[in-house]
């Protein structure tokens, strides 16, 4: 896996300047579980985001790249599992994610359910991330990619090359439930807090 992360950087450098910011929020491979959540502007962020990470880690993605040559046995290896959308969540992909999670690794969500257009304007985010955190008991650690809409957006077929990308790790955002709110309201403002935290950059 460490081999896979370094062919990864030593790739994604001349290519697309990736850069990183606020490593020290990640963390460390001993303090348990944790969800990633990250917008999403290119099929590559998954990729990125663990570039630092020296930890398993878990992330859903599209059923279909698990079709697509190279990619879909590189995303297999990287540990992701697929869903019919990035936020549709089954029972037993539920399931998997809690289980990866108790088990102490870290599973990566994007909230937007899907790709930004070239704009870079964040999608209206979906509460899966924050709800899985709170079942599982974990925090969560956001992430901002930002320039990867000019390298990789919806809209376009193939990647933009020598543009640079930037991968900000905020602080970790941690939940206690008040026994005075209710859960659907706690849920709402904390998914508008993550949204607000990653659209900062």
């Amino acid at each position: 896996m460490d081999l896979v992360r370094l062919l990864a950087y030593l790739i994604s450098k001349p290519l697309w300047f990736v850069r990183f910011n606020g490593k020290e929020n990640i963390p460390a491979a001993t303090d348990g579980g944790f969800v990633i959540a990250s917008n999403h502007q290119t099929y590559v962020d998954p990729v990125w985001i663990c570039i630092p990470m020296r930890r398993h880690i878990r992330y859903l993605a599209i059923e279909k790249a698990f079709d697509w040559p190279i990619i879909g046995r590189l995303i297999r290896f990287l540990g992701a599992f697929p869903v019919k959308q990035i936020d549709g969540l089954s029972v037993s992909k539920i399931k998997v994610a809690l289980r990866s999670l108790r088990d102490g690794a870290a599973v990566i969500i994007f909230p937007e359910g899907a790709r930004e257009f070239a704009d870079g304007k964040m999608l209206p985010f979906k509460n899966g991330a924050v709800r899985l955190a709170l079942q599982a008991g974990v925090p969560i650690l956001p992430v901002t990619v930002s320039g990867g809409n000019r390298i990789w957006p919806r809209s376009q077929k193939y990647p933009n090359l020598f543009t640079k990308v930037t991968i900000t790790y905020h602080p970790l955002l941690e939940f206690s439930p008040h026994p005075d709110e209710s859960k659907v309201h706690l849920i709402e403002q904390w998914n508008e807090l993550l949204e607000r935290t990653i659209e900062r950059g």
